[in-house]
């Protein structure tokens, strides 16, 4: 199932009419696994009417993918094509057999193919120099293994300097749900969201003709199921040493965020916790978040970073599968009660709380805020804790909102904790202790909100955000 991706589909159909540097065309395209990237790209270069070439390194000897890579472009099997000694070889006889047509070529899971032979990547740069940069072709580099992919770009590749172009594709956004699962409410899109994210591959998993809690139940918690391997999956081929790597995730999905409760609970000294912790954020599945009313100018120094799980479905298999794994055998019952108990809060305080950021993000692009943010995102310290916090340094201006993913309606009493006990707490961190900032409120509520609540808030000009409200903003495709 091909799902929204308008934006990179201009990206890569622009790609096919540039004429500076020239026609030819050397582009990395590059995300996590299940993002997308090969149904993207092969979705591209069948709708291009152009001639095209795919082909996915696997596993094996160089000898034997320079073999398959030369079938693929005479479009013959591999026991009919010719085998190369080297890849500046291929190269030579791939220039001539393309010649000045314009067309596609697409290399996917790159890495396997670098990892093969180490004279892989400095033969392509070769074969660009001397064959390609002058011609027509478009070709594009794609992987799974983030690192490998981003280290094309550094200047110890020897790709550096030539490439026309990158992308980093992420998932899906919220809008794209309601394509998956037509049938399913907000409410139910958005706990989706909180477990699977914007994964391609997850949400296509998902049976969208069961409800959500029979997809926990027969697909997720299913023993044999492909929800139960995907972390350790995804981390094979990233990382030595997995059982490090798992264990500070684990951590972290059980509540661990600081550096010092995760090295205490991994039993790691703090060099070694900090050296994983880089790699995971490298490999965009851990990300170190600090208040938003950090000054730009101290964030460097900032002791207050917290470490979370950026990956949606990371978190919700630390937080409820990967405790009741350790031990087999697999009581998926078990594993059920738990996730009932205590979904509610998880989604809360994750899909909701982002859902909500974004709100704001869009409403400033839509200039339906009173000013424009340079940042948005949240506060926390001892006082109090604020779910979404927006600003602007220059202006001086900030709002603050509150997330209540509740079944029951917001009550007044929400407002005047905001207002009254948590504001002041906030605008002491900001230069001159908020001395002159402007102050702006929202409130969202999955349930709506009271009476007197909205009179609270009419007070202040506050906004007053129920779950239709924001499904209507974010949740429907070109809203």
């Amino acid at each position: 199932m091909f799902v929204d991706r308008e934006q990179e589909l201009k990206f890569l159909n622009d790609l096919l009419t540039r004429s500076h540097p020239g026609p030819a065309q050397l582009v990395l395209l590059y995300g996590r696994r299940r993002v997308g990237k090969s149904e993207l790209l092969l979705h591209w270069a069948m709708q291009s009417g152009l001639k095209y070439t795919y082909w996915e390194a696997i596993k094996e000897s160089a000898t034997m993918q320079r073999t398959h890579l030369f079938a693929r472009l005479l479009d013959i099997p591999p026991s009919g094509a010719p085998s190369f000694r080297s890849w500046i070889d291929l190269w030579e006889a791939a220039a001539k057999v393309m010649g000045n047509e314009q067309q596609i070529l697409i290399f996917d899971e790159l890495p396997y193919a670098a990892d093969a032979d180490p004279a892989f990547l400095s033969a392509l740069q070769y074969a660009w120099d001397q064959y390609f940069q002058r011609s027509r072709v478009v070709i594009v580099l794609c992987g799974s293994h983030v690192r490998t992919m981003q280290t094309l770009l550094s200047m110890q590749s020897p790709l550096f300097g030539r490439m026309t172009a990158q992308w980093r594709l992420q998932p899906l956004p919220f809008s794209a749900l309601a394509e998956f699962f037509p049938r399913w409410g907000a409410d139910e899109r958005v706990a989706a969201y909180a477990i699977a994210g914007g994964i391609p591959a997850y949400l296509n998993w998902l049976d969208p003709k069961l409800d959500l809690e029979n997809n926990i139940r027969k697909v997720i918690l299913n023993p044999g199921g492909m929800f139960l391997a995907e972390p350790n999956f995804l981390l094979y081929d990233e990382v030595r040493e997995l059982n490090h790597y798992l264990a500070i995730l684990r951590a972290i999905g059980s509540g661990a965020h600081t550096l010092d409760e995760i090295r205490t609970q991994c039993f790691l000294p703090t060099t070694s916790a900090n050296a994983y912790l880089a790699t995971l954020q490298e490999l965009h599945l851990v990300e170190r978040r600090l208040p938003v009313t950090v000054h730009p100018s101290m964030r460097a120094k900032s002791r207050s970073g917290r470490y979370h799980l950026s990956d949606p479905y990371f978190r919700f298999y630390f937080r409820f599968l990967s405790p009741h794994l350790e031990s087999p055998p697999i009581k998926p019952d078990q594993m059920l009660l738990a996730i009932r108990a205590n979904l509610r809060s998880f989604v809360g305080a994750t899909a909701f709380e982002e859902l909500s950021r974004q709100w704001v993000l869009k409403q400033a692009e839509n200039d339906q805020l009173t000013f424009q943010p340079e940042a948005v995102g949240s506060h926390w310290e001892r006082e109090a804790q604020v779910d979404v916090v927006a600003l602007n340094w220059q202006t001086h201006d900030i709002l603050l909102g509150e997330c209540k993913w509740g079944t029951d309606r917001v009550d007044r009493q929400v407002v005047r904790e905001l207002i009254e006990d948590k504001t002041p707490v906030v605008l002491k961190n900001l230069p001159g202790e908020g001395a002159g900032w402007k102050v702006q409120y929202v409130l969202f509520g999955r349930s709506g909100f009271t009476p007197a609540a909205k009179a609270e808030m009419d007070k202040v000009a506050g906004f007053l955000v129920d779950l239709d409200a924001l499904d209507a903003l974010l949740g429907r495709k070109n809203a």
